[in-house]
């Protein structure tokens, strides 16, 4: 598995921007990714040095499209990434905040 499959994508919401004066960033990951994974991860493909890696996975919420059938959103992994002090920032996050 390589790092671009570990890392789905990053997530933009208020509060996950909130965090980023901090050095932490947050992002869709695979689910079978462990810790260490997402670390090297990250790491390579922004080239930053990671601190602490928390994960979690986000329950899939009941949804329904008119009177059909109710169905439901996929459950998917978080990662929440915190950046050593001395580290670079990423540069997607920016011009965001």
């Amino acid at each position: 598995m390589t790092a671009y499959d570990i890392i789905i994508r990053p997530i933009i919401t208020e509060r996950s921007m909130g965090s980023v004066a901090d050095k932490k960033y947050v992002f869709e990951v695979a689910p079978q990714a462990g810790k260490v994974e997402i670390k090297r991860a990250v790491e390579e493909i922004f080239g930053v040095k990671v601190a602490k890696v928390n994960t979690m996975i986000v329950p899939g919420k009941a949804k329904r499209m008119g009177a059909a059938r109710p169905g439901r959103t996929k459950e998917w992994k978080k990662a929440i990434v915190q950046l050593t002090e001395n580290s670079k920032t990423i540069e997607m996050f920016e011009g965001m905040v």
